[in-house]
Protein backbone atom coordinates (compact mmCIF):
# COMPACT_ATOMS: atom_id res chain seq x y z
CA UNK A 1 0.00 0.00 0.00
CA UNK A 2 1.21 3.44 -1.16
CA UNK A 3 1.57 6.77 0.77
CA UNK A 4 -1.38 7.78 -1.66
CA UNK A 5 -3.82 5.04 -0.46
CA UNK A 6 -2.88 5.18 3.09
CA UNK A 7 -4.14 9.14 3.23
CA UNK A 8 -7.01 7.40 1.62
CA UNK A 9 -7.41 5.57 4.46
CA UNK A 10 -6.65 8.43 6.94
CA UNK A 11 -9.49 10.57 5.40
CA UNK A 12 -11.96 7.64 5.69
CA UNK A 13 -10.63 7.33 9.14
CA UNK A 14 -11.33 10.65 9.93
CA UNK A 15 -15.20 10.65 8.17
CA UNK A 16 -15.98 7.44 10.32
CA UNK A 17 -14.59 9.23 13.51
CA UNK A 18 -16.90 12.47 12.65
CA UNK A 19 -19.76 10.21 12.62
CA UNK A 20 -18.88 8.54 15.75
CA UNK A 21 -18.39 5.29 13.97
CA UNK A 22 -14.71 4.65 15.23
CA UNK A 23 -12.46 5.68 18.43
CA UNK A 24 -9.78 8.15 18.08
CA UNK A 25 -6.25 6.74 17.16
CA UNK A 26 -3.89 8.74 19.71
CA UNK A 27 -0.15 9.18 19.32
CA UNK A 28 0.88 7.53 22.08
CA UNK A 29 -0.52 4.21 20.32
CA UNK A 30 1.14 4.62 17.10
CA UNK A 31 4.41 5.21 19.36
CA UNK A 32 3.78 1.48 21.20
CA UNK A 33 3.01 -0.25 17.54
CA UNK A 34 6.54 1.87 16.57
CA UNK A 35 8.56 0.61 19.00
CA UNK A 36 7.08 -3.03 18.38
CA UNK A 37 8.39 -2.49 14.40
CA UNK A 38 11.59 -1.31 15.15
CA UNK A 39 12.84 -3.81 18.01
CA UNK A 40 11.25 -6.69 15.57
CA UNK A 41 13.29 -4.94 12.72
CA UNK A 42 16.68 -5.57 15.19
CA UNK A 43 15.68 -8.82 15.76
CA UNK A 44 15.67 -9.96 11.95
CA UNK A 45 18.72 -7.81 11.07
CA UNK A 46 20.58 -10.37 13.92
CA UNK A 47 18.98 -13.34 12.60
CA UNK A 48 19.78 -12.66 9.04
CA UNK A 49 23.70 -12.15 10.33
CA UNK A 50 23.38 -15.14 11.98
CA UNK A 51 21.11 -17.27 8.72
CA UNK A 52 23.02 -19.79 7.15
CA UNK A 53 21.05 -20.81 4.22
CA UNK A 54 20.64 -18.58 1.24
CA UNK A 55 16.36 -19.64 1.50
CA UNK A 56 16.61 -18.63 5.12
CA UNK A 57 18.28 -15.40 4.80
CA UNK A 58 16.25 -14.16 1.36
CA UNK A 59 12.96 -15.16 3.66
CA UNK A 60 14.26 -12.62 6.77
CA UNK A 61 15.29 -9.90 4.52
CA UNK A 62 11.64 -10.08 2.87
CA UNK A 63 10.19 -9.97 6.33
CA UNK A 64 12.70 -6.42 7.42
CA UNK A 65 11.66 -5.23 4.52
CA UNK A 66 8.11 -5.12 5.13
CA UNK A 67 8.73 -4.22 8.90
CA UNK A 68 10.51 -1.09 7.16
CA UNK A 69 7.16 -0.32 5.10
CA UNK A 70 5.07 -0.38 8.38
CA UNK A 71 7.84 1.63 9.97
CA UNK A 72 7.17 4.41 7.60
CA UNK A 73 3.79 4.17 7.30
CA UNK A 74 3.44 4.19 11.19
CA UNK A 75 6.04 7.10 11.17
CA UNK A 76 4.07 9.37 8.70
CA UNK A 77 0.14 7.99 10.63
CA UNK A 78 2.50 9.86 13.55
CA UNK A 79 3.55 12.82 12.24
CA UNK A 80 -0.24 13.40 10.54
CA UNK A 81 -1.57 12.79 14.06
CA UNK A 82 0.63 16.06 15.66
Amino acid sequence: MGLKKLAAKVIDYNERLENGQASEIKPLHVEKVLEKLRSKSTELEVEIASAKSADKKTRLESKLQIARTHIERAEWLLKELN
